[in-house]
């Protein structure tokens, strides 16, 4: 009986362990990149991979000024886009 308590506690060990690596691969490959994209009828900063905007704007300008301040925090780059969705420029706040 013991052994069968030992195999299960191994088990959801080696489950545990899975899921944790799995977690911790997935934040190594997140960015803090900021893309700045047309959005209804005005602008919006993204971050890069996200779905939800971070913020929306009514001119392009304040869009990109907002994406610099989080850019620059997070020692990322600003992606700015066109209105038709191409790449305009790219602004890295890199060190």
């Amino acid at each position: 009986m013991a052994s069968k308590k030992t195999s299960w506690a191994k088990a959801i060990s080696d489950i545990i362990k899975v899921i944790l690596e799995a977690f911790s691969k997935q934040n190594k490959t997140r960015t803090w990149h900021q893309h700045v994209v047309p959005f209804e009828e005005g602008w919006a900063v993204r971050r890069e991979g996200n779905k939800r905007v971070t913020s929306k704007h009514r001119k392009q300008s304040t869009a990109i000024n907002k994406a610099k301040t989080i850019a620059k925090r997070k020692k990322a780059d600003v992606i700015i886009h066109r209105e038709s969705g191409g790449v305009r420029d790219r602004i890295s706040f890199r060190d």
